[in-house]
């Protein structure tokens, strides 16, 4: 045997090992020691020791550590609060079917369709205006999944169960819960579905005949090959949420009865769908329009192409770069006499879209609520994957109260959430109250807004929760945090939807106030005796009494003062009731002790910010002025 490996050798009879952030490594071989390097100058003892050494970093190596990733499990598996939800309040003789298809359908969500959702993300649509050879074809291009989810959409009845009413009352219940399962690993595809709801909503409504017989068939088919998505075109340049001044697209009548589309739509979602539903004004023989929401009519219009591939009276000018929901296309549209039908009565075009907005507020509240239920599982299950000072992340107790506060906000929207649906299950039955029809007035605009405020608070504390990998894009963890800002933009934001409220209550005479007050109280009576919830029920009772107090105070006062609470109205409104909710779960036979640890949790925070807000005088007439100086502040 030679010297040098006589040497090697006893180094490692001896145990020679090198021990890195103390965990023993076997010895590697970096480099052979039989030949000296011309000119090194190095030792027999160093080049056996560079042999007999662990170098982690040496040249194409980056070290042995890598992070596990979250691990997504079946979602429907990993939610208790959904599985109790359902299991309570399904009726039984379908119970176990739903929890079967329920189960299924999440093994799928979480083994493929979030793949394609991915997809979906790193392969956004591209607008193509021209062909080859210079026609103007203005073709949408969209990633395969984009497809594959149409398909599965379809077959799963992610619209058609809202309207098969294989579960009576429940069946919006059924039916969003699955989109509350699907739509984090969507890829945004729960918007398009969201508007071929609201358009099947409103054309069932107004009627199911021609024009628009076949295009709601198709709306609420199972087959994918027939199935239909549908647009909204509402917005146009001059405003948003505002249409009744801000529509300028004009309907020219035709011979036929139909009319022909002129004006440009400002923000169109999903523009690649097949129908839309759009409002647009008619002109009379002289060329003039009436002004005003009394000069809007609703429309339906198809989608095609004429025999050279170009679209019948639409040019697409652009696709929006947006911060978020890059997976699905919108667009800037020319409608240049595109061919459509008029489905409201003329002038009664803002009224026939009530519906449509009930649905896609509810489709954006369950969005809400899904995305923040999708980074809290991923939170959890990165929590006992990753370590840092010396022991796992679900051993450190101030991690675990930040994600168990970010659980009671996600159980707080999901509860208020399936109400709103239960009220609109039961509404469609025939089966609703007068009580169920004034909350779901009140609540459709409050759990939009409160639900769109919570996702982005709740996701981007859940982005905080990976460190800098929440950060990293090819995590898909930002895009959660970018799609979720969507939420309380679209469909009204914050500030129009606690408008509404107050809109709400006065068109109502104060009723849907007397139905929210009653039904809050009835939730708090059936936890009466239960004593482990005295404290949230005693903190929801008092709130409660003081919100009847700054009603009774905001009465006599000028209309302005409750624009100014708007906000902090609607905000009193969601918290109390979600408090009551969790509550009244916390109290069925199934309950568990997180349900109530929940309900508690929940009620720790100010229940009726509006009456806090009212005693430091933030809605006093002195308040706008300097609010507007504070904001316009200049050096002088």
């Amino acid at each position: 045997m030679s010297v040098h490996a006589a040497l090697l050798s006893r180094r490692v009879a001896g145990g020679c090992r090198r021990v890195w952030c103390g965990i023993p490594r076997p010895l590697v071989h970096i480099r052979s020691a039989s030949v000296a390097e011309p000119g090194t100058g190095r030792s027999d003892e160093d080049q056996l020791w560079e042999a007999a050494s662990y170098l982690p970093f040496s040249r194409a190596r980056i070290g042995s550590f890598f992070q596990e990733r979250p691990v997504l499990r079946n979602p429907f598996l990993e939610d208790a609060l959904l599985r109790g939800y359902l299991s309570r309040h399904l009726p039984q003789e379908n119970l176990q079917a739903a929890l079967s298809d329920l189960c299924a359908f999440g093994e799928r969500v979480a083994n493929e369709v979030d793949g394609w959702g991915r997809e979906c993300e790193v392969t956004p649509p591209r607008l193509v205006h021209f062909d080859p050879w210079g026609r103007r074809v203005d073709h949408i291009e969209t990633s395969p999944a984009w497809k594959r989810m149409k398909d599965f959409s379809a077959r799963e009845g992610l619209v058609a169960s809202g309207y098969e009413g294989s579960f009576w009352e429940w069946s919006r219940v059924y039916q969003m819960s699955k989109l509350y399962i699907f739509s984090p690993s969507s890829g945004l595809y729960t918007c398009p579905l969201a508007m071929t709801d609201g358009a099947a909503k409103v054309i069932q409504s107004i009627g199911v005949s021609w024009p628009v017989d076949e295009a709601f068939r198709r709306l609420t088919t199972r087959q994918s090959e027939l199935f239909w998505t549908s647009g909204q075109w509402m917005t146009e340049r001059q405003g948003g949420s505002d249409v009744a001044s801000g529509t300028e697209t004009v309907a020219v009548p035709q011979s036929d009865g139909s009319y022909k589309l002129h004006g440009f739509k400002w923000f169109t979602s999903a523009t690649d769908a097949d129908m839309t539903l759009t409002l647009a004004r008619v002109q009379d023989r002289t060329g003039a329009t009436t002004p005003g929401s009394k000069g809007l009519s609703l429309f339906y219009a198809e989608v095609s192409r004429d025999e050279g591939g170009r679209l019948k009276g639409i040019e697409v000018q652009r696709l929006k770069d947006k911060l978020g929901t890059r997976q699905m296309p919108t667009a800037e549209l020319l409608l240049d006499g595109l061919p459509a039908h008029r489905l409201s009565e003329e002038g009664r075009g803002v009224a026939s879209i009530a519906n449509m907005l009930t649905i896609t507020r509810i489709h954006n509240s369950i969005s809400a609520a899904a995305a923040m239920r999708r980074v809290v599982q991923l939170a959890r299950d990165y929590a006992t994957r990753r370590t840092a000072f010396g022991k796992l992340l679900k051993d450190h107790p101030l991690h675990m109260q930040t994600l168990a506060r970010m659980e009671v906000e996600t159980r707080g929207a999901f509860l208020l959430v399936m109400d709103v649906c239960r009220l609109l299950g039961r509404e469609e039955c025939g089966m609703a109250t007068q009580l169920d029809t004034h909350l779901l007035r009140l609540l459709t605009p409050v759990v939009k807004l409160y639900t769109g405020k919570q996702a982005v608070a709740v996701v981007s504390e859940g982005l905080e929760s990976f460190g800098g990998q929440g950060y990293i894009e090819d995590t898909g963890l930002p895009g959660l945090l970018r799609d979720a800002q969507v939420l309380s933009i679209w469909e009204g934001t914050t500030n129009v939807l606690s408008l509404d409220v107050l809109r709400c209550v006065a068109r109502s005479s104060g009723m849907v106030l007397e139905a929210y007050f009653t039904h809050t109280k009835s939730l708090l009576a059936g936890a009466s005796s239960v004593s482990s919830l005295a404290p949230a029920r005693k903190a929801v009772d008092s709130a409660l009494s003081e919100l009847q107090k700054f009603v009774q105070v905001a009465a006599t006062r000028d209309p302005s003062y409750l624009e100014l609470a708007a906000r902090d109205l609607a905000y009193s409104l969601a918290r109390i009731y979600m408090g009551a909710l969790l509550i009244d779960h916390a109290c069925w036979k199934g309950a568990s002790p997180s349900d109530t640890y929940a309900a508690l949790r929940w009620c720790e925070q100010d229940l009726c910010p509006v009456m806090t807000k009212q005693a430091r005088g933030c809605y006093d007439p002195s308040t706008p002025p300097l609010d507007a100086a504070l904001v316009y502040d200049r050096p002088t």
